[in-house]
């Protein structure tokens, strides 16, 4: 499975020749607004930078290779009465699964960790003020217990929203040589990717 960081949090997961977009975006400082292609969009929750869907063409649907499952959250850790809620998605094909967390504001429950299950790429807010903040993303990410944490929601020099924290804040939580900088915005997902943080680069 491929996984792409389109920036902020959007991704797009790939399998068999299948796009799946989700969470694109509009109004990030620095970034343009999402301009892609998919069979598929998901968004997990109606703000204006996680639900810019008429900035995905959906190209010719066949068959989804991918299983989706979704666990309601909420946008804030005061049950969804500031922000709202928020969706967690669970996607799995080629027995892996990648779990997005949306705009997640709060450590999960013991129901919420158990509906997720197993998770062999996390894709984690770590940037705080909107969502959950870098220790508390660790916290999650603990509780998730995933092989791939992938970063996402976070500000790196002149993109991202103003108020939100960088990776750094995040990947100093854990020891160097568990951290992975990549080079490109892809991922390739196996069933033998070793456990890492993986922190992609943006436009490449």
């Amino acid at each position: 499975m491929t996984i792409t960081w389109l920036g902020h949090s959007c991704f797009a997961l790939e399998s068999g020749g299948y796009r799946v977009v989700i969470d694109p975006f509009q109004g990030v400082e620095g970034l343009p607004d999402t301009s892609t292609e998919a069979n598929a969009v998901f968004c997990s929750h109606q703000h204006g930078d996680h639900a810019y869907t008429q900035g995905v063409r959906i190209t010719e649907k066949f068959p989804c290779p991918f299983t989706v499952r979704e666990i309601a959250t909420c946008h804030d850790d005061k049950g969804g009465s500031l922000r709202g809620p928020n969706t967690v998605r669970c996607f799995t094909a080629e027995n892996l699964t990648v779990v997005h967390l949306g705009d997640l504001g709060h450590r999960l429950t013991t129901v919420q960790v158990e509906a997720i299950g197993p998770c062999d790429a996390l894709l984690l807010p770590v940037g705080g003020y909107y969502t959950i903040d870098a220790p508390t993303a660790k916290t999650v990410a603990e509780q998730i217990h995933p092989r791939v944490i992938i970063p996402m929601h976070y500000r790196f020099g002149s993109h991202g929203l103003p108020a939100i924290g960088t990776v750094e804040n995040f990947t100093a939580l854990y020891p160097p040589q568990q951290v992975h900088m990549y080079d490109t915005s892809t991922f390739s997902l196996t069933p033998d990717t070793t456990p890492q943080v993986a922190v992609l680069a943006y436009g490449k």
